[in-house]
């Protein structure tokens, strides 16, 4: 494949939203074809998924259902946006990947890693994130900047929130090369000039002649 798998990672309130827009269109000045997507939710389907998943009130969903549904979701977007995009040529910027799935599903229910791992290897057909950022943020930080509207996630206990943060740090401390962590209590525009530099490294060595 000749596109880039960009993920962006972390618990509530990181900004992932807004560093993925200010990276697009910092991409977009520099020439550089961009797709942003998410999961759960970057297809058809995915949306109706990410209904069910995350709606406030759903309390039919046990964790392993819910372990299996973003296993579906996952399988679509692999399917139908992440490899048809990145066979174009495109840097695609993704809101959460597999990673999402160990800390949430593994650490924060207390799923068994393993079958996240077989699952989330069925689902992604083996396609892995050429880099992915952790957008570390303080738990009781993330969840003040997420005071209303929140979604069944979000709507879970302190401690929840907190094994999925452990979580997130053993992942990343596992692998210093393509997953970095960025530092997310910062201002977003100082957390986006950090990513800034950090990806004008990967793009030069990636071959990107226009940086």
């Amino acid at each position: 494949m000749s596109g880039k798998l960009i993920v962006f990672e972390g618990c509530e309130g990181g900004g992932k939203t807004t560093q993925i827009h200010l990276l697009k269109e910092w991409l977009n000045q520099k020439g550089i074809s961009v797709t942003t997507t998410k999961e759960p939710g970057g297809t058809p389907l995915g949306q109706k998924l990410r209904h069910l998943i995350l709606a406030p009130k759903q309390e039919l969903i046990t964790a392993s259902v819910e372990l299996l549904l973003y296993a579906a979701d996952r399988a679509a977007h692999v399917e139908q946006v992440l490899r048809k995009e990145l066979s174009a040529g495109k840097i695609v910027l993704c809101d959460r990947y597999v990673d999402s799935t160990v800390a949430y599903q593994g650490y924060g229910r207390g799923l068994d890693l393993n079958l996240i791992s077989q699952l989330n290897q069925i689902a992604t057909g083996g396609l892995q994130a050429d880099l992915t950022f952790w957008l570390d943020v303080d738990v009781e930080v993330g969840l003040s900047r997420k005071r209303l509207n929140r979604d069944r996630l979000e709507q879970e206990d302190i401690a929840f929130h907190r094994r999925v943060h452990f979580g997130y740090a053993h992942i990343f401390a596992q692998d210093n090369k393509s997953h970095i962590r960025i530092d997310a209590n910062n201002h977003p525009e100082t957390v986006h000039k950090e990513i800034q530099k950090i990806l004008l490294l990967k793009l030069q060595q990636w071959g990107y002649k226009q940086i």
